[in-house]
């Protein structure tokens, strides 16, 4: 059984990320979805939040599990069985650190590949900055995220 792992803070987890996802489960007989408990970066919603978010977004999705870490994601491929780490690219800007990454995580796990997925061309332009920026100042964002993101955001937004 080929099984993947794509990581990501998913903060919130955008159209273009579940368009990665589904991708994924079409490639390989299972795709984890971790969640990245990140100490450096200051995130809008907890992680639990993030992980019942993505849990609401795929309950249709079949062979993908959701979990978190912390440490280095190779560890965690490891530890899991994956074959592989997803990544997704957007744009040229993407590429440079993540070919950097790709290839530091070839150095420390060699059998580890890392597999680029470019989402469809209408998500090229999302992120989840871009996403919490325009929540924040009340724009719809349902055409860019799954519905129970929209009306986390709207409620994380009208607490404020």
């Amino acid at each position: 059984m080929k099984k993947v792992i794509y990581p990501g803070t998913f903060d919130p987890v955008t159209n273009g990320h579940i368009d990665i996802i589904k991708r994924a489960s079409e490639l390989f007989d299972e795709v984890i979805v971790t969640v990245a408990k990140n100490p450096s970066k200051t995130c809008l919603f907890s992680l639990e939040e993030r992980i019942q978010m993505l849990e609401e977004s795929l309950k249709d999705f079949t062979r993908i599990k959701i979990d978190s870490f912390d440490g280095l994601v190779v560890d965690h491929a490891k530890q899991l069985g994956a074959v592989g780490i997803i990544r997704g690219l957007r744009a040229i800007s993407d590429f440079e650190y993540e070919f950097q990454m790709a290839l530091m995580n070839r150095k420390l796990s060699d059998g580890l590949t890392t597999i680029f997925l470019m989402p469809h061309e209408k998500y090229t332009y999302l992120n989840s900055t871009i996403i919490r920026n325009l929540a924040q100042f009340n724009s719809d964002v349902s055409d860019f995220v799954p519905p129970p993101v929209a009306k986390k955001l709207k409620e994380k937004f009208n607490q404020q």
